[in-house]
């Protein structure tokens, strides 16, 4: 990824294609790397695509702690949700966090990601299940702003 000039469009080599259960699915993962000096950034993914009636994916993504706080995941992650939106013609993108975890859910809801809910023991975590909040974008949103519970 070079910063400001965000195009996922041009990354789809990159893309994971497979079928399950007869459905067609594709991931897209993309490193991103800091154009100034090669460094690894973190990375973003949208997986879990689900075509049909859901139109939807699942976001993920990371930062290398040197690199939190600077606007880089939020380039990243508004630039992948648009291309979602108008090149992959997705309706949701979902992401979850854990709830103690401020800087990602702010980072969410910056993004204009609102809070859904809570899900139990959602991941597993070094060997243990985790609670997370769930959050979705969804393309043509007529909510207004929800408070994070």
């Amino acid at each position: 990824m070079v910063r400001g000039a965000f195009d996922p469009a041009k990354l789809y080599g990159a893309c994971v294609l497979g079928t399950a259960r007869g459905q067609k699915w594709f991931g897209l993962p993309l490193v991103l790397v800091r154009k100034t000096d090669q460094a690894l950034v973190g990375a973003v993914t949208l997986d879990n695509i689900r075509r049909g009636p859901a139109q939807a994916g699942t976001l993920g993504y990371w930062t290398g702690e040197r690199f939190a706080r600077q606007g880089y995941m939020r380039e990243a992650v508004t630039g992948l949700v648009a291309h979602a939106f108008r090149k992959l013609d997705l309706s949701r993108i979902e992401a979850a966090c854990l709830p103690e975890n401020q800087a990602s859910r702010g980072l969410l809801e910056s993004c204009g990601f609102k809070y859904e809910g809570v899900a139990q023991s959602y991941l597993q975590i070094a060997g243990r299940w985790r609670t997370h909040v769930l959050y979705a974008a969804i393309r043509f949103d007529r909510r207004g702003k929800t408070e994070a519970g």
